[in-house]
């Protein structure tokens, strides 16, 4: 069984920017929530099979999770894939989809979220888990928004 959420934010910035924008790691901590520091696991651009240790301090503490680049289809379609085995969680897989779409003169960013492999107790609170996670993803690609569009163009 997989919980599954939907977040879409709308911008005024181009297809491309936000495409980038998802996958500049770099500028991560201009505009993600409890950002503490990203690690790259690998080098160069960001392309598939390309991981890092993403940490952010939430609820106080510090927690890492390591990512994984699954997909890249420039400048449409992002997957990533976070191991929770092999970071703070302990358990689970999450997969967060990013489709980028033009609409009109605006992109439309959405963002499917699934989380996978819950056993216990976090199986029997996974609803209430999927709920904070659809927040806490509203307000990253909030922030991502923010940023791009009021960062000057290089």
């Amino acid at each position: 069984m997989s919980i599954q959420f939907e977040v879409k934010r709308t911008t005024k910035v181009s297809k491309q920017t936000a495409f980038t924008g998802l996958l500049d790691l770099d500028s991560a901590k201009r505009w993600m929530q409890g950002f503490v520091r990203i690690e790259r696991l690998d080098e160069g651009p960001v392309h598939a099979g390309n991981q890092w240790m993403e940490t952010r301090k939430m609820f106080g503490k510090e927690a890492t999770e390591h990512f994984e680049v699954v997909e890249l289809k420039e400048p449409e379609k992002i997957v990533l894939r976070c191991d929770g085995t092999k970071g703070t969680t302990g358990k689970g897989e999450f997969v967060f989809t990013y489709i980028v779409a033009s609409v009109d003169d605006q992109t439309v960013i959405t963002l499917n979220g699934e989380i996978k492999g819950l056993t216990g107790l976090t199986k029997i609170f996974g609803k209430m888990m999927a709920g904070t996670f659809k927040k806490a993803c509203a307000k990253d690609l909030d922030g991502l928004i923010s940023y791009l569009e009021n960062e000057p163009a290089k």
